[in-house]
């Protein structure tokens, strides 16, 4: 059940399940035929207006397109999770498959264990055992993916090396869904890569590290410090009240708290939902809300917006016990 509305305002949003825009969800139907359209209208037209502009197009729209994924992996815009699918198996992100997405980003919904190594697949956070394992180059990337500039830079080339590691133990483990789901990844990535070549003009090499790893980029923008390490449950998510722009990019998963509380909504929703219920929200979350990403640029632009290390789980093993005892208990480190 949702956290922080009232009887009045839960049968409102009942009220709302059943209006028109709710039922059809056109503005998502809209937003795929303008993904669709413009990522191959572009792409169709990059001998015209140039590679580099094109490139830089089909990257914005590639971003674009992974918000439409998490999307359809919540259950929109049908009740159908595999005609959802279909609409978000497409390699136009390049690196990761729409199921593996979808089972990870599942995973994370489970707020109990929200940022915690090992059990949160999109923490940012390692264990005490991972950095002291870890040598000083990675210590280094580590507390630089922690920044707004790393995380855009470099913070990609984590992701992907994770969903490659996964890979490659689905096929180890004989993860046959996992591995299908894969083997059809890479089969159309192959083939787009090869229409993008000898159709549009656009190099393999453009599209998968141009296009892909920008896209990743830009995504990162939207995740840097999207949720801290908190004692407090509903005080680990984020409300970030970015300017419209990038609301639109992100389908409104800026108002992360509101999409953590209630999962189901679709994305055009959760913008009123907040306004509504703002000062309820800000108050269960800590106050942990930000006035856009150029706040985040600000602050934390080279700067750590928190420790690689995650403070309780570093508490919980037997060296942070011990450290904490020498140096009393401190408050979370994330920003």
């Amino acid at each position: 059940m949702p956290r922080y509305l009232d009887d009045a305002q839960r049968q409102e949003l009942q009220r709302q399940r059943k209006t028109l825009r709710w039922r059809s969800e056109w503005p998502t139907w809209t937003v795929i035929v303008a993904i669709y359209g413009g990522w191959f209208g572009v792409a169709l037209s990059a001998r015209t207006i140039g590679i580099v502009p094109a490139v830089a197009l089909l990257a914005l729209l590639s971003c674009w397109y992974m918000s439409l994924q998490h999307e359809l992996m919540h259950g929109h815009p049908t009740r159908w999770p595999l005609v959802n699918m279909l609409f978000g198996v497409a390699p136009l992100a390049v690196w990761f498959p729409y199921e593996v997405y979808r089972e990870s980003h599942l995973r994370h919904h489970d707020d109990t264990h929200l940022t915690e190594p090992g059990r949160d697949p999109e923490s940012y956070y390692v264990s005490p055992e991972q950095w002291a394992n870890a040598g000083p180059v990675l210590r280094a990337a580590l507390a630089a993916r922690n920044t707004f500039a790393g995380r855009m830079l470099i913070g990609p080339w984590f992701s992907i090396a994770a969903s490659w590691r996964e890979a490659a133990q689905a096929v180890v483990e004989r993860r046959g869904r996992i591995v299908a789901s894969w083997a059809a990844h890479l089969a159309s990535l192959v083939l787009l890569a090869s229409w993008l070549d000898t159709r549009c003009g656009i190099p393999w090499r453009a599209f998968v590290f141009g296009v892909g790893y920008a896209s990743v980029a830009l995504a990162s923008v939207r995740s840097f410090q999207e949720h801290r390490a908190a004692e407090a449950e509903r005080e680990r998510t984020v409300v970030n009240e970015a300017a419209w722009p990038w609301r639109l990019l992100f389908l409104n998963n800026n108002f992360h708290a509101v999409h953590h509380d209630l999962p189901g909504v679709p994305w055009f929703a959760l913008g009123e939902i907040y306004s509504r219920r703002r000062d309820a929200y800000c108050a269960s979350n800590g106050g942990f809300v930000v006035r856009g990403y150029g706040e985040w640029a600000r602050r934390h632009a080279f700067a750590q917006a928190a420790e690689p290390v995650h403070p309780f789980v570093a508490r919980q093993s037997p060296a942070g016990r011990r450290r904490h005892a020498r140096s009393g208990d401190t408050a979370s480190l994330a920003s």
